[in-house]
């Protein structure tokens, strides 16, 4: 139930060689919801010829946010007419139905489940998703509003699953228990192992406390040893922390075989105030290659302390 979002062929259904779905209520409400606080708000551009008092002819890129293109696509379709059986009947945008639809958002958007109720949300990520869209072109812009539904569209993808944005995916209103997204495309992410075993997580018939349902692995702790000494003023703490990813993912395991021990280290330190004080630290994380099936990971760190 995540928020609407402007479609990929709203033009397009809206135009004369598609015009019966203009009718369709679910066009107007996929279009972009006007009160959703967006982090990347859904565009309309256009390239459009405008011509100064002397006839002289400019091209501009123009910009429109989900409210000023309810303005656009009335003009653009105004004179929108179909042809059925010889009589032509005039279909320009709907005001009437743009008004159900925004009534239709508002109550899901107020809807809340009943407290006894657990809700989790599983989206599609990892597949190009339209989410702006462009009409024209610097070389061919539209001079007249009217050509716009015969103009080829070009699109802003972002992360989805081809058909809903992650942002919108993600918007469902509700108190959830868990998000959780799923590299799929809109129907395809129903057949997909992870989105099973996810499932089956959240409802215990497969229950693993290590599994983690974002990433689809299984982090088994295998060894931690923690240590404390001080000496001479020298407060001095050692770690040591072992685990083994299992991946059910074939290909997971695959990418992860082969190859030399990966290493990574970090350290960082810190001066009192006063001066009187200092801290360092460093970590060194070895990751090494699969091996039937598991990958072995450690973490061994160092702490070291003075104090006046």
């Amino acid at each position: 139930m995540g928020q609407g979002h402007f479609p990929k062929h709203a033009l397009a259904a809206m135009g004369v060689h598609q015009s019966p779905l203009i009718e369709c209520p679910s066009i107007y409400e996929l279009m972009g919801c006007l009160d959703f606080k967006w982090q990347h708000i859904p565009r309309l551009q256009l390239w459009r010829e405008h011509q100064d008092r002397d006839g002289k002819s400019t091209t501009m890129l123009e910009s429109y946010c989900p409210e000023e293109t309810v303005s656009i696509l009335t003009q653009a379709l105004s004179s929108n007419k179909v042809n059925y059986d010889g009589l032509e009947i005039p279909l320009p945008f709907n005001v009437e139905i743009l008004k159900w639809a925004k009534e239709t958002r508002r109550v899901l958007s107020s809807a809340k489940l009943p407290p006894h109720v657990k809700f989790y949300n599983i989206y599609g990520t990892s597949f190009e998703t339209p989410h702006s869209v462009c009409y024209g072109s610097e070389h061919a812009p539209i001079k007249d509003l009217h050509e716009l539904p015969f103009f080829r569209a070009n699109y802003l993808y972002v992360d989805g699953d081809g058909t809903v944005p992650v942002e919108s995916a993600k918007a469902d209103g509700l108190n959830a228990e868990a998000r959780v997204g799923v590299p799929g495309e809109h129907r395809g992410i129903l057949c997909t192992h992870h989105t099973f075993r996810v499932l089956k997580h959240w409802l215990r018939a497969d229950h693993d406390p290590y599994y983690n349902p974002v990433n689809d692995y299984v982090i088994l702790p295998t060894m931690f040893e923690i240590e404390r000494h001080q000496e001479k003023g020298l407060e001095v703490t050692s770690l040591k922390e072992e685990w083994e990813i299992i991946a059910v993912d074939r290909d997971d395991l695959d990418n992860m075989a082969g190859g030399k021990p990966l290493v990574s280290s970090i350290s960082v330190a810190h001066v009192g105030d006063d001066q009187s004080s200092n801290e360092e630290a460093h970590a060194t994380v070895t990751v090494h290659p699969q091996s039937e099936g598991k990958q072995h990971v450690e973490l061994n760190a160092v702490r070291v302390s003075a104090g006046a």
